[in-house]
C-alpha cells in the first residue's frame, strides 16, 4: 500500500483515476438530473393522490404506489442486465456511460419518487389548509406551497439520491460502465493491484462526503425553522 505515496504510482494510474472520476462524475449529475426529471412528478402525484390530499384519488395513488415498489425492489445489477436491449434501443450501446445512464435513471426514479412524498408529507397541513381557503388551485398548491415549504427536505433527500446514484455507478462499472467503479475491478481485482482498489474507494468516500456536507449545508441556510 506504501507504493500509493510514490510517484510512480501517480505516473502511471494518476490518468486512469482522473478519467475513472470524471465518468463517474458525469454519470451521477446526469442521471440525478434525469432521474429527477421522472422522479420528482411522481413523488407529488403520489402526494397529492393520498386519501388526505388535495387531489384525492385511491386508484390512481395504488398504481402509482405498485409501480413505485417494484421499481424500488428490482435490484440495480438485474435491472441493467435485464433492459440491455432496451438501453441499446434507446442510446445505441450497452455499455459505457451512455449504457449505464438508462438503468442508473429507470433505477434512481422510484426511490427519488419516495424522497419526494415523504418531504411533502412534511409540509404543515395548517399552511396547505390556508392557501385552499384562500381559492389557490392544486397546481398553485404544488409550486407556491408544497415545493418551497418542503425544500430543506428535498435538498436532504437529493443528497441522499445522489450518493445513492454515485453508488450504483460503482455497481455499473462492474459492468462495462467505466467510472471507478470499473477501475476497482479491473485492476484492484483482475489485476492483482491492491493500491488501486484502495485509492477508487477513498475516491468515492471523499466524493459522498463532499456531497453530503454541501446539501446539508445549503438545507441549513434555507430552513426557516433554523433561523
Amino acid at each position: 500500500m506504501a507504493e500509493i505515496l510514490t510517484s510512480g504510482f501517480w505516473e502511471q494510474y494518476g490518468s486512469l483515476l482522473l478519467e475513472g472520476t470524471r465518468d463517474t462524475l458525469i454519470m451521477t449529475v446526469v442521471s440525478t438530473v434525469f432521474a429527477y426529471i421522472l422522479g420528482l412528478p411522481l413523488g407529488v402525484l403520489l402526494s397529492v393522490t393520498q386519501p388526505h390530499g388535495i387531489l384525492p384519488n385511491r386508484a390512481v395513488n395504488r398504481v402509482l404506489g405498485w409501480i413505485i415498489n417494484v421499481g424500488r425492489s428490482l435490484p440495480f445489477i438485474i435491472l441493467m442486465v435485464a433492459i440491455m436491449d432496451f438501453t441499446k434501443l434507446l442510446v445505441g450501446t450497452k455499455i459505457g456511460i451512455r449504457g449505464a445512464i438508462v438503468p442508473l435513471v429507470i433505477s434512481a426514479a422510484p426511490f427519488i419518487a419516495r424522497m419526494v412524498e415523504t418531504s411533502l408529507a412534511e409540509v404543515d397541513a395548517g399552511v396547505v389548509e390556508a392557501a385552499q381557503a384562500m381559492g389557490a388551485s392544486p397546481l398553485q398548491i404544488i409550486w407556491k406551497v408544497y415545493l418551497p415549504e418542503a425544500k430543506p427536505s428535498l435538498l436532504l433527500g437529493g443528497s441522499i439520491s445522489i450518493i445513492t446514484i454515485l453508488a450504483y455507478t460503482a455497481i455499473a462499472g462492474a459492468v462495462g460502465a467505466g467510472g471507478l467503479g470499473d477501475l476497482a475491478v479491473r485492476y484492484g481485482y483482475q489485476r492483482r493491484v491492491p493500491s488501486m482498489m484502495l485509492v477508487t474507494v477513498v475516491l468515492i468516500i471523499v466524493l459522498v462526503q463532499i456531497i453530503q456536507s454541501a446539501f446539508s449545508f445549503w438545507s441549513a441556510r434555507i430552513d426557516k425553522r433554523l433561523k
